[in-house]
């Protein structure tokens, strides 16, 4: 079945960093683009960053542009998401999301506080 598992979450001071990964299986994972999407404490759900299935172009909303990088590493079925210049607005839930929003993950929490 298909599985999304992200990890790197956690606690960061402002203008820090974090990278979160996101562990595909279950399906043909360099068949498919990705995505991240964040959801904020009392807020809804927000589109992040998409790569295509090969990598060959990312997107990115403009809250993050600039300050954050999405890959992917198809021999390792896994996408990751570099987030660098972090703010106390980017705390949320992130998740790993499949091709069209078919699968989810669970999500990981991002926190960023002094």
């Amino acid at each position: 079945q298909v599985q999304l598992v992200e990890s790197g979450g956690g606690l960061a001071q402002p203008g820090g960093s974090l990278r979160l990964s996101c562990a595909a299986s279950g399906f043909t994972f360099s068949s498919y683009a990705m995505s991240w999407a964040r959801q904020a404490p009392g807020k809804g759900l927000e589109w992040v960053s998409g790569i295509y299935s090969d990598g060959s172009d990312t997107y990115y909303a403009d809250s993050v542009k600039g300050r954050f990088t999405i890959s992917r590493d198809n021999a390792k079925n896994t996408v990751y998401l570099q987030m660098n210049s972090l703010k106390p607005e980017d705390t949320a839930l992130y998740y790993c999301v499949r091709g069209l929003w078919d699968y989810w993950g669970k999500g990981t929490l991002v926190t960023v506080s002094s």
